[in-house]
């Protein structure tokens, strides 16, 4: 069984969820569904491994301060696939 990372949430009112997610080397979010569109910054180099609905997985490297959307219904597990520490800041759009 992998570790959690640690999610800390730094502001949560009526229009965002901001909170930042810290990746020990294997740790992951844990299975979840994402109930709103978000924007992910990234603060570190950040080698993913995606679990997805049906077995799937695939691996994605996002490269330190760079940003993606997903909209809200996306489903996963995120993994630190890489050696070092990773930490990105989820946005949450209410």
């Amino acid at each position: 069984m992998r570790t959690l990372c640690t999610a800390t949430t730094l502001i949560d009112d009526d229009r965002v969820r901001v909170t930042r997610f810290d990746f020990a080397p294997a740790a992951e979010t844990g299975w979840h569904r994402h109930g709103h569109d978000y924007v992910i910054t990234t603060i570190t180099d950040c080698p993913m491994l995606l679990e997805e609905p049906g077995g799937t997985s695939r691996s994605v490297m996002i490269p330190a301060g760079t940003a993606y959307r997903r909209s809200e219904g996306v489903e996963h597990n995120v993994v630190n696939a890489g050696e070092a520490p990773m930490s990105f800041v989820e946005v949450e759009l209410k």
